[in-house]
C-alpha cells in the first residue's frame, strides 16, 4: 500500500501487524518503537504481551485506556512543520470526559500551553480534533455532528499546511470539517517524544495514572509530510478496503473487549468473587431475576483501575455464584440525560413486566448535577434475555428541588412496587444539612413521583458517624418479629465529615401509608466488622426462594500504584442472606449456593483438641479454601480462632479470631504482608456477644480476599496481600487443650477458569 497516494511523503507507518511482543515497527524508518503495558512486567501475574488484534489492514493493537501507548523517541520523530497528514483506523472501546479539555491522544507530539506541536485525538463522547500550536497561537479543529462510534472502524485523516493556511478532517474518506488559519509561519516544532495513544501532557490522577489516554483498536497509524488532497484521502480509505468488498469489517465482541485472561494468574486476585474483567469497579447494585437468570450491575471504569467515567458494568448468573460477563449496560451519553456519569441505582419490572433500571443521571450542566433517570430493557426487540440493550427515557424522573434534602445530594435510588404503587427511596441528607436520610416518592405510572418527605431521620448528635449524606439506601421486609409486627430492614451507608464509611442497620416497622420508617432500635447496628471492606450496598427479595440477599463491594486498600500494576481495583463480596433469628436478632449467612464451588475436601476432623486438630492442619495449605470451625467455648478462654496465609516461619499470617473477655470479633493483619507498600495493617474488629457456649465460624479465603461469619450473627470482610508465594498455611489459636467439635475444610474452584 506504500505505492498509493502520497507514498513519496510518507514519514511513518505503523502497520501495528506484529500479533505478539511489545514493540510496534514503523516500516517506513525501520524504527522498532516500545509499546508500554501494565503487566509486560508481570508484578503480580504471569507477564503479558499487549492485546494484538485482526484490524482493517491486516493487524491491530487494543489499547487498555491507561497503561498501553507507544513512544518514538524524540530525536527519531518524523519532522512536522509545513504540512503533514495523519490517517489511522479507529475503534473507540469508550471515551474519556476529556480533562482540562485535553484529548484522548490518538498521535501527538506537542505542548498545548507552549503553543508547539500537534495533536490528533478523541475527545468527549466521540467527538474528535486536530489541535496544533503556531506562532504562539493554538488552534483547534473540531468535528462534533459525527462523532466515531464505539466498537466499529473508522478511517480518520487529519491535514495541515501552511501554504493553503487550512486544517481539515476526513472520516470514512470524506471531508468533515475545515478551517482556515491565520496568516502564520508554520507549525511551531515541540521537542517532546511523539507518543501514540498518550497524551504528551495527560492529567495526573492519583498519582499513578493518566487522563487523555485512548482506549480501543487502533490499525495503520501513518504520518505524511504533505496535505494529502480530498482525493487523496478517499483513495487511502478505499484502498484499505479493497479486500474487504468496500466496507469496514465489524469487530467481534471478543476482539475489543475488556478480558480478564492475562489476569487469572494474578497472586491476589479473587477467583471466585464477581469482578469486572479487569478495570475500575465500585458498588454491585440493581440485582434483578428475569426468565431465569439473575442480573446484577456494577460501577465500573472501562478505561482502567481508577475511579472516572463511571458506566454500568453487568454481569448474568443461573445461582448468583457463577457469574458470567456481559457488554457495559449504560454509558454517559451526549444528548441524554446522564452526560456525565451513570450512577448507582436499583431495577424492577415495570407494568408489562419489562426489566427497568433507576438511575442516578449525572449532568454536571444542571443544578443539581444529580437526578433520576430510567432506562428499560429492549429485549422484546431482539430476544436477548441476556438484556444487553437498553433504552433511556429522554427526560428525568425526579429533578430534586429545594427543601427536598441536602440540595446536591441526590442518588442511588431504590425502588420497589407494593400495593399498586411505586416507591423509592433516594439518598440524601436533611434540608438543614445537619445528618443524612434517605427521601421518600411514589409514583403511580413508574414516570411522575410525588414526594413524601424523609424516610428515617436519626439524631446526628447521638450518631455523628453516620455523617450528613446516606448513600445506598435499600429496604427489605423480614417478616413478622416476636412481637407479631412486620419487620423491615433499613440498610445506609453514611457519608461527610467523620462519617464511618460502613454498612448500617436498623430493624424496625415501615409505614407504607405515610413513607415513614421507625426503627426498634434508636442506635445504627453493623452487620460487618470489618473496616471499609464491606461498602455499598444493594438487596434484593429473591423470587424464587423469598431470601433477603444483601451484595456489596469489598474494597481493595491498595495504592494507586499497586492498582496500576495488576489492572484491577476491587470486586464483590459474596452474596448474603438476611433473616429474623428465633431471638430476634438479625441472621446472616453465606447463600446456600455457594457449596457448589467446593471441590476437594482437605479435611474433616470431630471431637479434638486444639493440639491434635492442629497436627492436622500441618498438611492443609490453600489460597482459596471454605472452612467451618465449631469451637467449644471455655469459660476461661480469652481468644480463639485460625490464622491463615501463614508461611512456614510465620513471616506473614493474618488471624480471624473471636475474644469473649473482650466481646470482639476481629482480624489481626499486623503481620499479613511483608510488603511495606501494601496498606493491610493492624487490628479491625468490632462487638460480638455471644451467649452461647460453641463458636462457630465460617471462613471464606480467596486469595486476598477473607469473608469470615460467627454463630450467624455478624461478618468479618477484610484483605490480605501476603508477599510470600508459601503464605498459605493454617493454624487454630487458642488453649492447647481446648475442644474442636468439628473443622471441615474445601478447596474452593473458580468461576472464571
Amino acid at each position: 500500500m506504500n505505492n498509493g497516494a502520497g507514498s513519496d511523503s510518507l514519514l511513518a507507518h505503523w502497520r501495528l501487524d506484529e500479533s505478539k511482543g511489545s514493540t510496534a515497527l514503523d516500516s517506513s524508518s525501520g524504527s522498532k518503537d516500545q509499546v508500554s503495558y501494565s503487566l509486560l512486567k508481570g508484578r503480580f501475574s504471569h507477564a503479558s504481551d499487549p492485546a494484538w488484534r485482526p484490524g482493517v489492514c491486516g493487524g491491530a493493537l487494543l489499547f487498555d485506556g491507561y497503561s498501553t501507548w507507544i513512544t518514538r523517541q524524540a530525536a527519531k520523530a518524523p519532522r512536522l512543520e509545513d504540512a503533514f497528514t495523519i490517517t489511522a483506523w479507529v475503534a473507540p472501546r469508550s471515551y474519556e470526559r476529556g480533562e482540562e479539555n485535553r484529548l484522548s491522544a490518538i498521535v501527538n507530539q506537542h505542548n498545548r500551553e507552549a503553543t508547539e506541536g500537534f495533536v490528533f485525538g478523541i475527545f468527549r463522547h466521540g467527538a474528535w480534533s486536530l489541535q496544533l500550536g503556531s506562532n504562539g497561537r493554538w488552534h483547534e479543529l473540531w468535528c462534533r455532528h459525527q462523532p466515531l462510534e464505539k466498537g466499529r472502524w473508522s478511517h480518520v485523516a487529519a491535514t495541515y499546511c501552511k501554504e493553503e493556511a487550512a486544517m481539515r478532517l476526513y472520516l470514512n474518506g470524506k471531508q468533515t470539517a475545515e478551517m482556515s488559519l491565520p496568516d502564520e509561519s508554520g507549525m511551531t516544532l515541540c521537542g517532546e517524544d511523539l507518543l501514540i495513544g498518550k497524551n504528551n501532557h495527560a492529567v495526573e490522577l492519583a498519582e499513578a495514572f493518566r487522563h487523555n489516554m485512548f482506549d480501543g483498536l487502533m490499525d495503520d497509524l501513518r504520518i505524511y509530510g504533505q496535505a494529502l488532497s480530498s482525493a487523496e484521502v478517499a483513495a487511502l480509505h478505499r484502498e484499505s478496503l479493497s479486500s474487504h468488498g468496500g466496507a469496514a469489517p465489524e469487530i467481534p465482541y471478543e476482539d475489543i473487549r475488556l478480558d480478564r485472561t492475562p489476569v487469572l494468574s494474578d497472586l491476589h486476585r479473587p477467583q471466585y468473587h464477581a469482578s469486572p474483567p479487569v478495570h475500575w469497579m465500585n458498588e454491585p447494585h440493581a440485582p434483578i431475576y428475569f426468565e431465569g437468570k439473575y442480573h446484577l450491575f456494577y460501577q465500573h471504569n472501562p478505561q482502567g483501575p481508577y475511579w472516572a467515567q463511571i458506566h454500568w458494568g453487568h454481569w448474568v448468573s443461573e445461582d448468583m455464584v457463577h457469574w458470567r460477563d456481559l457488554p457495559i449496560a449504560l454509558a454517559p451519553e451526549k444528548d441524554a440525560v446522564d452526560p456525565d456519569g451513570v450512577w448507582s441505582g436499583s431495577a424492577c419490572l415495570d407494568e408489562f413486566g419489562v426489566p427497568a433500571l433507576f438511575i442516578t443521571a449525572g449532568d454536571d450542566s444542571a443544578s443539581p448535577n444529580q437526578r433520576v433517570g430510567l432506562a428499560r430493557s429492549q429485549f422484546q426487540k431482539n430476544g436477548d434475555s441476556d438484556l444487553t440493550l437498553w433504552e433511556k427515557h429522554p427526560e428525568p424522573l425526579i429533578v430534586q428541588a429545594q427543601g427536598q434534602g441536602k440540595f446536591g445530594d441526590f442518588r442511588d435510588p431504590f425502588v420497589w412496587k407494593e400495593d399498586g404503587l411505586w416507591r423509592l427511596l433516594i439518598g440524601s441528607g436533611t434540608s438543614d444539612g445537619q445528618g443524612g436520610t434517605a427521601l421518600a416518592y411514589t409514583s403511580a405510572d413508574m414516570i411522575h413521583w410525588t414526594y413524601h418527605g424523609p424516610f428515617y431521620v436519626s439524631d446526628p448528635e447521638l450518631f455523628p458517624y453516620l455523617g450528613d449524606m446516606w448513600e445506598l439506601p435499600v429496604l427489605l421486609p423480614l417478616g413478622k418479629g416476636r412481637d407479631g409486627r412486620d419487620k423491615h430492614l433499613f440498610l445506609i451507608s453514611p457519608l461527610g465529615p467523620g462519617a464511618d464509611v460502613e454498612v448500617f442497620y436498623w430493624v424496625g416497622e415501615y409505614n407504607s401509608e405515610q413513607m415513614r420508617f421507625s426503627p426498634d432500635h434508636v442506635e445504627p447496628q453493623l452487620i460487618d466488622v470489618g473496616d471499609f471492606h464491606f461498602t455499598g450496598p444493594s438487596g434484593m427479595v429473591d423470587p424464587k426462594t423469598g431470601r433477603k440477599i444483601i451484595f456489596t463491594i469489598a474494597q481493595g486498600e491498595r495504592t494507586p500504584q499497586l492498582d496500576y500494576d495488576s489492572g484491577w481495583a476491587h470486586n464483590a463480596g459474596l452474596p448474603i442472606s438476611v433473616f429474623l433469628r428465633s431471638d430476634g436478632k438479625l441472621g446472616i449467612e453465606p447463600i446456600n449456593e455457594l457449596t457448589s464451588l467446593r471441590g476437594r475436601q482437605l479435611c474433616s476432623l470431630r471431637g479434638l483438641t486444639l493440639k491434635e486438630a492442629n497436627q492436622e492442619l500441618a498438611h492443609i495449605k490453600g489460597d482459596m479454601l471454605e472452612i467451618q470451625i465449631e469451637f467449644e467455648i471455655p469459660a476461661l478462654s480469652a481468644m480463639l480462632g485460625i490464622w491463615i496465609r501463614q508461611s512456614p516461619n510465620r513471616a506473614e499470617e493474618t488471624l480471624i479470631y473471636y475474644d469473649r473477655l473482650a466481646g470482639e470479633f476481629g482480624v489481626n493483619r499486623e503481620k499479613t504482608t511483608l510488603s511495606k507498600e501494601e496498606r493491610t495493617r493492624g487490628v479491625q474488629s468490632g462487638k460480638l456477644d455471644l451467649n452461647e457456649d460453641v463458636l462457630k465460624l465460617h471462613i471464606y479465603l480467596d486469595k486476598s480476599m477473607v469473608e469470615a461469619y460467627a454463630n450467624n450473627l455478624k461478618s468479618l470482610t477484610t484483605r490480605v496481600y501476603p508477599s510470600r508465594l508459601d503464605a498459605n498455611g493454617l493454624l487454630l489459636e487458642g488453649s492447647q487443650d481446648s475442644v474442636i467439635r468439628s473443622i471441615d475444610i474445601w478447596e474452593i474452584n473458580s468461576i472464571y477458569l
